[in-house]
């Protein structure tokens, strides 16, 4: 009985020893798989009927994601966007427009007329979705991460109304621009084109970064 309290005692301890190693391996950071980073696809939007459009639904596009405002001095980005739009669409390029009155408000604020300045007076050939809230404590989570320097691009929060934000085939955020650069301008179609050949490269992106399978070319397009 003796032999047999004492095993038991031994295997008792090994199992306890085998457990707490086990244990202390899974609570190893080290050991962990690297979290899946987020995407753009992680997101999605209100249309202007009011349903909801996850952007994975565009997976294998060129997003360019521009905040509106109908009544800005800008707004002849408007125009411009939709040219964008239908020059590249046979390539891959999706526009989404985002109306929002928090820069200056100069964006409608009735849904009624929202969809009735976009879809007939502005023939808006590219995606408008609802107007949201860009910044603040109600800024939605799309541009949460949009302007997060950890997880997409630096620049922090939107400064003004038509920032313009290009991202990847891969729902990965390439560049910003902000409401001065002009999509009318032929430096920034030749920018949309290198994004859509998949050469152009997102800022701070390595020379490694290139060789494990990213853009291949510079930033001077931008």
């Amino acid at each position: 009985m003796g032999s047999r309290v004492k095993h038991s005692f031994f295997v008792l301890i090994f199992v306890s020893l085998v457990a707490c190693a086990l244990l202390a391996l899974a609570e190893d950071p080290k050991t962990q798989p690297p979290k899946s980073k987020k995407t753009a696809y992680d997101y999605s939007l209100v249309d202007l009927d009011g349903k909801e459009i996850p952007l994975s639904s565009f997976k294998g596009k060129l997003l360019l994601i521009v905040n509106l405002a109908s009544q800005s001095i800008y707004r002849d980005q408007i125009d411009a966007l939709n040219e964008l739009q239908k020059t590249y669409a046979d390539q891959g390029l999706i526009v989404i427009g985002v109306p929002s009155a928090d820069f200056g408000g100069e964006e409608l604020k009735d849904s009624e007329a929202l969809r009735k300045y976009y879809r007939e007076t502005a023939h808006a050939s590219f995606q408008v979705f609802a107007s949201a809230s860009l910044r603040g404590v109600n800024e939605i989570p799309l541009y949460r991460f949009l302007t997060d320097a950890k997880q997409s691009l630096p620049g922090g929060d939107i400064h003004w109304n038509f920032t313009k934000f290009l991202v990847d085939r891969q729902g990965s955020p390439l560049a910003r621009y902000e409401v001065d650069e002009d999509p009318a301008d032929v430096g920034f179609h030749v920018t949309v084109e290198n994004a859509l050949a998949g050469k152009l490269k997102k800022k701070g992106q390595s020379a490694k970064d290139d060789k494990a399978g990213g853009e291949d070319d510079s930033d001077d397009d931008e």
